[in-house]
């Protein structure tokens, strides 16, 4: 087994699920990456709210909220 197919069993992905939400989630990488900056844009766009407003500056409990997560 050659290293890559090594490594490729080994790689996972992990969704921590609702509740895990933050206030101020997401802003280091949204100052610095234009295409983050892009993606909640157009997340803010899609849903007709701004979703990084709420990411960024909550409040907690509507972070929270089924709805919004």
């Amino acid at each position: 087994m050659d290293i890559l197919n090594s490594m490729k069993a080994k790689i996972a992905f992990i969704f921590p699920g609702q509740g895990s939400q933050y206030v101020g989630m997401g802003k280091q990488l949204y100052d610095a990456s234009p295409a983050a900056r892009r993606i909640f844009e157009q997340a803010n766009t899609v849903l007709g709210f701004s979703l990084s407003t709420l990411c960024f500056e909550g409040p907690q409990e509507e972070l929270d909220d089924t709805y919004n997560a």
